[in-house]
């Protein structure tokens, strides 16, 4: 090289740097196996998938993990199939994926899969909030992860983060703005978390694919995009040459309605609203296996069991047609054990000769109904317990704790109410007795519903829910008027509801 081209190389200025190119300024990602629990994590909790995702394609194109420093084995560098794996751990909620749900949703091996997590640790975007058992005789306990976004992410874009509490652990710092420089990569990184990777499908020819992805167990690739239209009869694509130079159209009598006689095939297998005409029907391993997974959900004591051990022992009922409703009641004919060691050993015990015994769908049918009427009469019966126990307990009088006394006190209450019955059975029989006995002044109605009103504020119903009880529904209608009424059953709905959560202050 001449002096010339040399100065004009030290002169002249190189390119700009486009905003992909902050990257490289920063410092190397590498996590160390103490920090890669939460509590000791420099990062911040992503708050959902699709934030959490932006900063792993923002690793997985940043270069600047380069594990092979620190170790000899493992992965040299975050690939395709890395994403792929975050992208399902992203869709769990909380992070608590199984080695096996891994590997059979990448079809990885084992140690494929830890190593891929090993590098979603090492690169601050994983960490630990339990990690797994593996104990001899017991089944293993899968790891609970944290889905994290490292401080090199956020000082790379010029992300903003402040805690809102004090008092609140770092990892818990929020997002409060971003630099103007940044909102470009955090749109394209925005893009590329919104486009799902799926496992590529094994080929079965031996020819490469034209976009050199390997299509083997683990290879990876994006969603596919819809191919060039099928013009030809032999379903040709029409940027391909045919090899006869001309190509036979369809007669005019096909064509009399406008669609040509592979396009009404096509839609002769899909419905009005454009979906298909059915879903597949299951074989007898299908509906083998959808038995044992629905008896591992509904049945407490096969929880944890493994869903093909128990499709083995249900196989007899699931080829004969049994649904899992019907499965429960035959149980419920049967009896269960109180203390349960081996849940599939139970239920070798239990489903034996049910085949047989109920043979038909008719004794089917009525063991179902037996078992319904088992489960309503047991809700009324713990309805019936919460009932008597709240009346119990959330009175003003609590009950004594020894149990010489709470003896003594319930002879006394026995002997009270033998006492009081020869008083109540000489009282009139005159069904107007209970109306005249609460027949009040206008003054007296008004602080009656004064109490009521000011009881419904603080959320108690009691007042109201007695009156019923003692006088009828259209005594306590009279007195209350159908607002506070009204009022009072919508507490008491949302007591009783599920969706529903109380907090009492001090």
């Amino acid at each position: 090289m001449s002096a010339v081209v040399a100065e004009a190389a030290v002169v002249l200025p190189g390119p700009r740097a486009s905003i992909d190119d902050v990257m490289v300024v920063l410092p190397e990602l590498w996590v160390p196996e103490a920090s890669q629990w939460l509590s000791s994590s420099a990062g911040r909790i992503a708050l959902e998938g699709y934030s959490w995702m932006q900063a792993v394609h923002w690793v997985a194109g940043s270069g600047l993990y380069q594990p092979r420093r620190h170790r000899s084995s493992g992965l040299r560098s975050f690939n395709a199939t890395t994403v792929f794996i975050a992208q399902l751990l992203a869709e769990l909620n909380p992070c608590f994926p199984g080695i096996e749900y891994l590997m059979r949703r990448t079809g990885l091996s084992e140690r494929a899969v830890e190593y891929h997590l090993a590098a979603l640790r090492e690169t601050g975007l994983l960490a630990y909030v339990s990690r797994g058992t593996r104990v001899r005789g017991a089944r293993a306990q899968a790891s609970e992860f944290a889905r994290m976004i490292p401080p090199e992410f956020d000082r790379a874009l010029g992300i903003r983060t402040a805690l809102r509490d004090e008092a609140s652990p770092a990892y818990t710092r929020a997002v409060t703005g971003i630099e103007e420089a940044g909102r470009k990569l955090m749109a394209k990184l925005g893009k590329k978390a919104s486009r799902k990777l799926r496992r590529a499908r094994p080929k079965t020819s031996t020819k490469a694919s034209p976009t050199g992805t390997p299509g083997g167990a683990g290879g990876v690739v994006e969603a596919p995009v819809s191919a060039g239209s099928r013009c030809t009869p032999m379903g040709g694509s029409a940027d391909a040459s045919s090899a006869a130079g001309t190509t036979s159209l369809p007669p005019e009598s096909k064509l009399a309605s406008g669609q040509s006689e592979s396009s009404s095939r096509k839609k002769s297998k899909t419905k009005a609203g454009g979906r298909k005409s059915g879903r597949r029907k299951l074989n007898a391993i299908g509906r083998r296996y959808q038995l044992g997974r629905e008896l591992t959900q509904q049945v407490e004591w096969l929880r944890g069991c493994s869903v093909p051990r128990i499709s083995w022992v249900a196989r007899h009922l699931a080829d004969a047609g049994w649904t899992v409703t019907e499965v429960l009641a035959w149980l419920h004919l049967r009896g269960t054990a109180e203390k349960v060691y081996r849940g599939s050993g139970l239920l070798v015990v239990l489903l034996t000769n049910a085949q047989n015994v109920l043979d038909t769908p008719a004794k089917r049918a009525d063991a179902v109904a037996q078992w319904r009427d088992a489960q309503e009469a047991r809700r009324r019966h713990d309805i019936e317990r919460v009932r008597a126990d709240r009346e119990r307990y959330e009175g003003d009088w609590q009950a004594p704790q020894n149990r010489a006394v709470h003896s003594e006190v319930n002879v006394a209450v026995v002997q009270l109410k033998g006492a009081l019955r020869p008083a109540v059975q000489d009282l009139p029989d005159d069904s107007s007795f209970g109306a005249a006995a609460f027949e009040v002044g206008d003054q007296e109605l008004e602080d009656i519903r004064a109490v009521a009103q000011a009881g419904l504020e603080n959320g108690d119903t009691s007042l109201i829910n007695d009156t019923i009880h003692a006088c009828g529904f259209e005594e306590a209608l009279r007195v209350y008027g159908p607002d506070l009424m009204r009022r009072a059953r919508q507490l008491d709905g949302f007591c009783r509801s599920s969706l529903t959560t109380l907090a009492y202050g001090a």
